[in-house]
């Protein structure tokens, strides 16, 4: 029993500085000494290593560490082998051997000062100080091996990042040792960077004293704001460092807009402690200055013509003319993805400001553990995506203390402000808005105060036409934005010589002469059309096919004709195949095709062989349709001639913009998760890309909507500060890096068969932000990519005509117009919560919803089995329903933030459908359903599509978590007076 609760301290201490853990583990040596973790499971850590991060592969490490049952002795070996690795203050922190706060904090600015400074520290004698380094018990052998190693084979530079990212896992102390390195191995420009004395000085000054630790200390933590930090964000920003990166360091001087006017400091814009006021040039101070004036406008200035700088400059003015006048300011910067938030924060809104105002910035994906009321409290400026603003000013709505109102605000500026349109987050934010601002209307006729209000300040580079074909629809489209934004004009100005020309290029692509694998594909689909007596009208592959195939597969489930339904969802992947084969290589497509029949036969197995999963005639017929043609679509797959010209007129555009360039530096964007990850392999396993230099990376979007494995907030980081500071010079993104990526060194753009709307356009236009920068459009076969580029170019067109039009309104005119759009929005919003209302009020019975599987058409439960957790998770916790389901392990686990995880997925017993996954929630398993993966039926009608629960008229019952945690204990106390 005893050692039961040693092991559960320690599995507890684990969980608690899992953090800093997986900063300060050495991944490779620590493997190396533990002996209880399974070869194959040290192979995919290892290869987690290789393929994302160090970061990543200790957060896999740690989860093998403390994954149940533990044996005995198990967390004294992991000890052992931390210590043998070299890694004594993990060992530490895993003993509670902690430092003391004080300490702890020093030795954070300290990693964070080394982090700053890398981009100077790295011209270091790397093999002398390695040296100096080993001897002083800094590095271990194996350590200054690695270093040796890295500098030989790939440069000095090189190996001195690897040397300062070993360097900082040391134990407090290391940093005074460290600069006598420096000192002694007559580095005295760096000894003196990062905080000893100068020449005349170092005679008075003792050898590794801490006094110069103490003053490089206090430098990093007059550059970094404490008063708006917290721990937890020091300990965050330290990550890019551990990881081998210096993104911050290298990425902040290059990351100010290119219209950073020219005299302006760059130190300063980078983030310095000494900086010069903002400047802004002629055009910029043109569009800002009604805003100064206290209105609400619409800025429209095309990419990187420096929109941030502007919404900084009047961010300033506003924060200071308030504090002049005795009156305190509070702005809100509003963007639509997480990766701006950090951006905006550390590029533009920290370095400018934190000398006068507390800047501080909140995403879904940041570690501040206080409130976001608080947050807003206690800073001037706070950065966050428009989602949690949203959050709270519902919460306030309701009645909650913990709620943000918007008279709490003095300015909201909204970054993409063209996403303010019907069903948006920017939208329902906007909304309150002018509900408020029509009562404060009637409040002042009544001779009432009425309610104070935020400035509005919305930044965009396109607002789009909405899809229209004449003028008036496009300036209604435009108008109906700017009512939303309740913005009283709308800024755009020319940009004159500093406007900068982009070399637009489109690829038209030549059919294929021959195409086997498409033909193969073709027959077995054919084959399954005739089993399942299906007749399609459309071209195999097409978008047309696709929605035909999902709408039988609806129908199919609805009717419980299974026989239909799984052909369709095989049709469904063929389809997807026949695609990927016109936009990546045929390999890539087949090995997609061999990895869902894999599963499929996975899916018919269970862990144990235990129970046996029904197999259909039909799902036999499936598999061994495709068994029998898959070694010819193998190897028609590896035979290149047949490859699409697409990807050949890719390959030649890649070739050329990076051998006709010193430093070239791109982004691709394509269609799909999938696509952009093959492309990415694709560029990698090509020895004629590596002899010219291409680095490349795929970044891809965080949603868990696809069947490919999303990437983390903190993944995406990763990539795109390795693409900021060069270490990537070739980015493969999906649309998920189209807005806002601020990335000047990129100088040319390709748009690989990829279709979208003029402000996708525009925006992926201007993520080549250098002077000689290209924008290309490849096409792929069935996408009409070259016909829809033409009509975004006269959308385009349209739209700044429209902008003039509306430009040159009369005023009055102009507010006629506005004030009827914004009378429309309330209506229209008023009817929808009326239709709401009305909906909520004939909410079914839970009782009376009955859910079956989608594969089997079995009954698995009523919604009376169902309860809610945080209003996101449905969840069944039944006994009864827990006899239903077999459970299997997620290999795509992500780590969460958040106080719940998931530890693997849930499948029908009969049929192997997947059903949802398991959560533990606060300690206890809950099986959280899909609806997706069920046939709803109500009132014996029964619901073909529905794949998200809100589309359900139903009020689940809230999740009891006191009851269930006791009915559980109760369970446990009766096993063990059992045992």
């Amino acid at each position: 029993m005893e050692d039961d609760k040693q092991s559960t301290v320690y599995e507890n201490l684990i969980e608690d500085f899992r953090p800093r853990l997986r900063r300060l583990i050495q991944v490779d040596q620590v493997l190396d000494h533990v002996h209880f973790i399974k070869e194959d499971q040290k192979d995919k850590i290892r290869q987690k290593a290789k393929n994302e991060s160090e970061y990543a592969a200790a957060n896999l490490l740690i989860d093998a560490v403390i994954k149940r049952p533990h044996e005995e002795g198990r967390f004294a070996a992991f000890i052992d082998a931390l210590k043998q690795a070299g890694c004594l203050l993990a060992a530490d922190y895993v003993q509670a051997k902690l430092p003391e706060p004080e300490e702890e904090a020093e030795n954070d600015c300290c990693v964070r000062l080394i982090h700053l400074l890398s981009p100077s520290l790295i011209d270091m004698q790397t093999d002398m100080v390695c040296l100096h380094c080993q001897q002083n018990e800094l590095l271990t052998q194996e350590d200054a091996d690695i270093v040796n190693t890295e500098s030989r084979n790939r440069g000095s530079r090189n190996g001195a990042r690897e040397l300062l990212r070993r360097i900082v896992r040391n134990r407090p102390g290391w940093f005074s040792k460290f600069l006598d390195i420096l000192r002694v191995t007559e580095h005295k420009d760096l000894y003196q960077l990062t905080g000893g004395p100068p020449d005349s000085d170092m005679q008075d000054e003792p050898s590794g004293s801490s006094s110069a630790s103490k003053e490089s200390t206090a430098r990093v933590e007059r550059s970094s704001s404490p008063e708006s930090m917290d721990t937890s964000m020091t300990t965050e920003e330290t990550t890019d460092l551990y990881n081998g990166e210096n993104s911050d360091s290298k990425q902040l001087p290059n990351s100010s807009e290119p219209s950073q006017p020219e005299g302006t400091d760059s130190v300063a814009a980078a983030g310095g402690s000494e900086k010069a006021d903002i400047v802004l040039r002629d055009y910029q101070m043109e569009v800002a200055r009604p805003a100064l004036e206290g209105k609400n406008i619409i800025i429209c200035l095309p990419t990187g013509s420096g929109k941030t700088r502007v919404a900084v400059y009047i961010t300033k003015k506003h924060l200071d003319c308030r504090r002049t006048a005795g009156q305190s300011g509070k702005v809100v910067i509003l963007v639509n993805k997480i990766p701006l938030v950090e951006q905006h924060y550390s590029a533009e809104f920290l370095p400018f400001l934190k000398q006068t105002y507390k800047v501080e910035r909140v995403s879904g994906d940041s570690q501040l553990k206080i409130s976001f009321t608080e947050i807003v409290k206690n800073n001037d400026v706070i950065i966050c995506t428009a989602q949690i603003l949203e959050n709270y000013l519902e919460r306030s709505n309701k009645g909650d203390d913990e709620g943000v109102d918007l008279k709490d605000l003095t300015l909201i500026v909204i970054d993409e402000c063209h996403h303010t349109q019907k069903g948006g987050v920017y939208n329902h934010i906007m909304m309150r808005y002018l509900k408020q601002k029509h009562k404060n209307n009637r409040l002042r006729k009544e001779q009432k105060t009425p309610v104070p209000l935020p400035q509005i300040l919305g930044l965009t580079a396109s607002p789009g036409v909405g899809g229209a074909t004449k003028m008036d629809k496009a300036e209604d489209h435009i108008l109906r934005i700017c009512a939303n934004l309740d913005a009283s004009k709308i800024m755009t100005r020319s940009l004159g010589k500093h406007k900068k020309e982009i070399d637009k290029i489109i690829v038209t692509v030549e059919d294929r002469k021959e195409d086997p694998f498409g033909d193969v594909i073709k027959k077995i689909m054919n084959a399954i059309h005739t089993h399942a007596e299906l007749f399609p009208t459309c071209e195999l592959g097409s978008q047309t096919y696709d929605g035909w195939v999902v709408q039988k597969e609806r129908t199919a489930a609805k009717e419980e004709d299974q026989k239909v339904r799984v052909c369709a969802e095989h049709l469904r992947q063929y389809s997807e195949g026949l695609q990927l084969s016109n936009t990546i290589r045929m390999c890539d497509a087949f090995s997609c095709l061999n990895k869902y029949h894999e599963e499929e036969k996975k899916r018919k197995t269970t862990p144990d062989d235990e129970i046996a999963i029904k197999i259909t005639d039909t799902e036999r017929f499936l598999v061994k349709l495709f068994d029998e043609n898959k070694e010819e679509l193998k190897k028609l797959a590896e035979n290149p001639e047949y490859e699409n010209d697409s990807l050949s007129k890719l390959r030649a555009k890649i070739l050329h913009e990076f051998s006709s360039r010193d430093q070239a530096r791109g982004i691709i964007f394509t269609k799909t998760r999938r696509s952009a990850i093959a492309l990415s392999q694709w560029v990698q396993e090509n020895p004629k890309f590596a002899d010219i230099g291409v680095k490349a990376a795929h970044v891809i979007g965080g949603g868990d909507q696809s069947v490919v494995k999303p990437m983390t907030a903190a993944e995406q980081k990763d990539v795109l500060s390795k693409f900021g500071s060069g270490d990537v010079n070739l980015l493969i993104a999906t649309t998920v890096a189209e807005e806002g990526l601020d990335i000047p060194a990129c100088n040319f753009v390709i748009r690989y068969g990829l279709v979208t709307n003029e402000i996708a356009m525009i925006q992926a236009q201007g993520r080549g932000r250098a002077e000689d920068s290209s924008y290309t459009v490849v096409e792929v076969k069935g996408t009409g990519v070259a016909e829809r580029e033409c009509v975004n170019e006269y959308r385009t067109k349209m739209m700044h005509k429209a902008i003039d039009k509306i430009r040159v309104l009369n005023q009055a005119d102009y507010d006629k117009k506005i004030t009827e759009f914004q009378i429309q929005a309330i209506m229209e919003e008023k009817v929808r919560m009326i239709k709401q209302k009305q909906k909520d009020m004939k909410s079914e019975n839970p009782s009376e919803l009955r859910f079956s599987c989608r594969g089997c058409s079995k009954y698995v439960c009523s919604g009376e089995d169902i309860q809610i957790i945080e209003n996101m998770h449905r969840v069944n916790v039944s006994p009864q329903f827990s006899k239903l389901f077999i459970q299997r392990e997620n290999t795509t686990l992500q780590e969460r933030l958040l106080d719940y995880e998931t530890n693997g997925f849930i499948a029908c017993k009969e049929c192997g459908q997947r059903w949802g996954s398991m959560m533990l929630y606060r300690g206890i398993e809950c099986p959280s359903l899909h609806v997706k993966n069920f046939v709803v039926a109500t009132n014996a009608k029964k619901i073909s599509k529905c794949t998200k629960w809100n589309e359900l008229p139903v009020k689940f019952s809230a999740f009891d978590y006191a009851e269930h945690a006791s009915r559980m204990a109760e369970s446990s106390d009766d096993e063990e007076e059992t045992e």
